[in-house]
């Protein structure tokens, strides 16, 4: 057998088609309408992805018929407990036209995440409808809320994950199950980052930071700019020494004033998100803060790729 190919639709800043990579995956497409997101895929798998620039309602899914994965992070405001929940009757809706891709391009896995606001009995109707769908397809189908602290990720983040995988080699599938080792803490991750201007108290900031983050958000052109969420989670960064009201242009330097709580930068909330260093962010630093707060975590997405890719190859 060749190597696993995959389509992701509404691909962000990378995140998912990063961990699917990882777990065997080679990209037929990146799909997404963000011009920065876009610009984000381009500079770290230009050469690699084919990223396409556009709406999912129009990607024709004929396009990439036999693919083996149809993959995205379809847009959550519909479900997200922050918004009005609005399911069907919300027009940023995509599971429809994700639906729709399945039928035309027929993949034999599909992968779809989003907020835990989705596995709500409010939506149990709405799920139901997607199983019944995916299973009039030929899919055996599953909904489960997926931690990425358990997956390594040093963030609560829970993301609720649909995986459908067509009949022939949908009895193989497992869930991934959590790693023994715990994940390290905001401390332990961002240590070295924190110190890199020279600023004198990173050590005992570490050292407070003992716990893990809370879920990161990144808003949306409309609403959340650069911070680090709401109130309640605004208070638990303040618990782990970190001024969640703000993202930082630099790490606090040695001019930096004692007592004062730093803000994190855009690098630092990458690597909690579990990017690479190495993963550039187009955009000015609200645009590159909503990329990376809006991602899937790419050591969850390699947990479960694998998981699928195992199927599959059986």
């Amino acid at each position: 057998m060749g190597q696993l190919m995959a389509v992701e639709i509404c691909a962000g800043a990378g995140g998912q088609a990063l961990g699917l990579e990882q777990a065997g995956f080679r990209h037929a497409a990146a799909i997404e309408l963000d011009a920065d997101a876009c610009e984000t895929l381009r500079r770290n798998r230009g050469d690699e992805w084919k990223i396409v620039e556009d709406d999912v309602a129009n990607i024709d899914g004929h396009a990439y018929a036999c693919v083996d994965l149809l993959a995205g992070g379809v847009p959550c405001p519909p479900f997200s407990i922050a918004g009005k929940q609005l399911g069907r009757g919300d027009d940023r809706d995509l599971f429809p036209q994700a639906l729709r891709l399945v039928a035309e391009s027929r993949p034999r896995a599909v992968l779809l995440e989003n907020v835990k606001g989705l596995s709500t009995h409010r939506f149990d109707g709405y799920r139901a409808q997607v199983l019944d769908s995916l299973g009039q397809l030929g899919y055996r189908a599953w909904w489960n809320l997926v931690s990425a602290s358990d997956h390594g990720v040093p963030q609560l983040r829970p993301r609720f994950l649909l995986v459908a995988i067509a009949i022939p080699w949908a009895y193989a599938f497992q869930w991934p199950g959590p790693l023994e080792v715990r994940p390290a803490t905001v401390g332990e991750t961002l240590a070295d980052l924190m110190a890199s201007r020279g600023w004198p108290g990173a050590a005992a900031w570490a050292a407070r930071a003992d716990g893990i983050a809370p879920t990161i958000v990144g808003g949306s052109k409309k609403h959340g700019g650069p911070d680090l969420g709401p109130t309640r989670a605004r208070l638990a960064w303040r618990e782990l020494g970190v001024d969640g009201l703000g993202i930082a242009d630099h790490p606090p330097g040695p001019d930096h004033p004692h007592g004062l709580a730093p803000k994190l930068t855009v690098r630092m909330v990458a690597r909690l998100q579990g990017f690479p260093d190495s993963w550039q962010f187009a955009g000015r630093k609200t645009a590159a803060y909503r990329q990376v707060g809006n991602a899937f975590p790419p050591p969850v997405a390699r947990a479960v790729g694998t998981a699928i890719a195992a199927a599959l190859s059986r």
